[in-house]
C-alpha cells in the first residue's frame, strides 16, 4: 500500500501515464468506467493508469476507449466538488460524507447485528459480516473527529494566510493509513456478502444491510477520492 497522496501529472502527460485519483478528480465520471474494471481510484488513486490496469489484467486500450467516449459528454465542473476551494471542499467532506456516516454508522450496526443474530447460525459468514463492520464503523467515528479537530482545521488556517499549528506529514500519513484500512476493509465485506447481494430467500432486514452496505461503499470511495486525490496534495502544496 502506498501512503503517500496523489501526484498531479504536468500539462501533456500522456492519460497512460496519469494517475487514476487526477483523472476522476478532474471528471467525476470517470469514476463510473475504473469501477466497472475493477480499478481503485481512491485508495489506490496514486497508480497510473497503465499500472493500475495491469494491476487488474484489463486491457489500457479499453479503459482508454471508455475514456474517450466519456470524455464527448458534457463536463462534470458544475457538480464537481474536487473545483472547490480547498477549505471550502473540507467543509463540503464535513456536511455531506461525514454527515452521511454519522446517519448510516448506527443504522448499520443496528441491522448488522440484528440479521448476524437471526441468520448467523446457518449463515456463519453473516457474524463475520458484523464484527467487520462494527469494528470498521468504530474506526471511521474516530477517523473523521481527527479529520474535523486537527487536520481540517490547519487547512482552513493555511488558506487564511496563517502557518499551520503543526506539521502536516503526519497527520496526513495517518488519515492515508486509515483511509487504506478502510478500503481493506470494504473489500473483506464484499467478498463475505458476495459482492452485496443477498440471496432470494433472505428477510426484508437482510436485503436493507446488504444494500445499505453497497451505499456505503460508494460513499466511502467518492468520499476518500476526494481527500486523497484533492484535500491532502492542496494541504502538502500550501505546507512546501
Amino acid at each position: 500500500m502506498s501512503h503517500t497522496p496523489n501526484i498531479y501529472s504536468p500539462p501533456g502527460t500522456p492519460m497512460i501515464e496519469r494517475t487514476v485519483g487526477e483523472l476522476v478528480a478532474e471528471r467525476p465520471a470517470r469514476s463510473r468506467i475504473f469501477e466497472t474494471h475493477g480499478i481503485d481510484f481512491c485508495c489506490q488513486g496514486g497508480r497510473t493508469l497503465a499500472d493500475a490496469c495491469e494491476r487488474k489484467r484489463v486491457a489500457v486500450e479499453v479503459v482508454l476507449g471508455a475514456l474517450a467516449a466519456e470524455a464527448v459528454g458534457p463536463t462534470d465542473n458544475l457538480a464537481n466538488p474536487a473545483q472547490l476551494p480547498v477549505d471550502e471542499l473540507c467543509v463540503y467532506i464535513v456536511e455531506m460524507h461525514h454527515g452521511y456516516l454519522r446517519r448510516e454508522l448506527p443504522r448499520l450496526r443496528t441491522m448488522a447485528q440484528r440479521v448476524a443474530d437471526v441468520h448467523g447460525g446457518h449463515t456463519p459468514s453473516l457474524l463475520e459480516v458484523a464484527a467487520v463492520f462494527i469494528a470498521m464503523a468504530d474506526e471511521l467515528a474516530s477517523h473523521v473527529l481527527k479529520e474535523e479537530q486537527i487536520l481540517f482545521p490547519a487547512i482552513a488556517a493555511m488558506c487564511c494566510g496563517e502557518s499551520p499549528p503543526m506539521p502536516l506529514d503526519g497527520p496526513i500519513a495517518c488519515m492515508l493509513h486509515e483511509h487504506d484500512d478502510a478500503g481493506q476493509t470494504l473489500a473483506r465485506l464484499r467478498e463475505l456478502t458476495n459482492g452485496f447481494q443477498a440471496p432470494a430467500e433472505a428477510c426484508n432486514t437482510y436485503r436493507a444491510l446488504f444494500a445499505g452496505l453497497l451505499e456505503l461503499e460508494d460513499d466511502l470511495h467518492r468520499h476518500i477520492h476526494l481527500e486523497n486525490s484533492v484535500v491532502f496534495p492542496q494541504a502538502q502544496a500550501m505546507v512546501a
